[in-house]
């Protein structure tokens, strides 16, 4: 049962973050401009509650999980550098001076 979790992707890019922030406010906006003006016309202020969190469940279902739009551009890391490269780069350093005062 723990395999079927576990291959479920859980990694989102930036550019997927960014999009997925802008959907996310768009989303949340555009339900509260509608849910304000409908509660306005119908003069009932739980329509307006309604419709905002209609939106920011929409919103959720849209952003939270990561979604392949939201997977497109993945970083390149580096490759792993061994641990004696390291060494080397250290003892090629000269020692800093601080200056006196």
């Amino acid at each position: 049962m723990l395999h079927v979790f576990r291959s479920i992707p859980t990694q989102m890019d930036y550019k997927g973050q960014k999009l997925a922030e802008q959907i996310f406010q768009g989303i949340i906006l555009v339900s509260a401009i509608i849910g304000f003006i409908y509660g306005y016309i119908t003069e009932q202020f739980g329509w307006t509650v309604y419709i905002v969190m209609a939106g920011f469940l929409l919103s959720c279902l849209l952003t939270l999980p990561p979604w392949p739009m939201y997977r497109r551009n993945p970083l390149q890391w580096l490759p792993v550098q061994e641990s004696g490269a390291e060494d080397k780069k250290s003892a090629d350093r000269k020692p800093k001076r601080h200056a006196k005062s």
